[in-house]
C-alpha cells in the first residue's frame, strides 16, 4: 500500500463552530461522472449540508456540487441527495448515537483520497451560545500569546 495524496476540495468550517465533534468517520460517496468531474475542480459546497437517516442508508442532503461545464445533458441536479457509502456497523453505530443520545450527523469536509472522492463526516452534539463564546475567547487568547512571542523574538 502506497501513500495516498489526500486533496481537500470542500470544507465545512461551520461545523465546527456550531457543533462539538465527538467521532469523525469516512466514507464514499455515489456519484455520476459529471459530478466527479466537478467536484476534481473544486466546485462543491457543504455550507448547508447535513447528512440524514433514511431506511438504513445515510443521505447527503443540501450539498451543492456545481454542474459540470462541459456536461450539458448529463449534468444533474446540483442539490439532488446522494448516498453515502460505508459498512453496515458503522452505519448501525451512527444511527443508535442520533436516535438515542441527540446526536446529529454533519459532514466536515470532501477531499480526494488517491482517485476516490470521499466524504469525512462527525458525530457531533450542538453547542450553545455560551459555549461559542467560551471558544471565541480561548481562539483569541491564544492568538494574543501568539502574537506577544513573535514580537519578543523578532524584536
Amino acid at each position: 500500500m502506497g501513500k495516498e495524496s489526500i486533496k481537500l476540495i470542500a470544507n465545512n468550517k461551520k461545523a465546527r463552530h456550531d457543533y462539538f465533534i465527538e467521532q469523525t468517520f469516512e466514507a464514499g460517496i455515489s456519484l455520476v461522472g459529471t459530478e466527479v468531474k466537478s467536484l476534481r475542480m473544486g466546485k462543491c459546497s457543504l455550507k448547508e449540508a447535513y447528512v440524514k437517516n433514511e431506511h438504513g442508508e445515510l443521505i447527503i442532503l443540501g450539498m451543492n456540487i456545481s454542474p459540470y461545464e462541459k456536461g450539458n445533458i448529463f449534468n444533474r441536479d446540483p442539490l439532488r441527495p446522494r448516498k453515502l457509502l460505508l459498512h453496515r456497523q458503522e452505519i448501525n453505530k451512527i444511527a443508535g448515537a442520533v436516535s438515542q443520545q441527540g446526536y446529529t450527523i454533519v459532514p466536515l469536509q470532501v477531499y480526494l483520497k488517491g482517485s476516490l472522492i470521499k466524504v469525512e463526516i462527525g458525530l457531533a452534539k450542538g453547542k450553545k451560545l455560551y459555549d461559542k463564546r467560551a471558544d471565541t475567547a480561548k481562539r483569541d487568547v491564544r492568538r494574543e500569546a501568539e502574537r506577544d512571542f513573535k514580537v519578543r523574538i523578532t524584536g
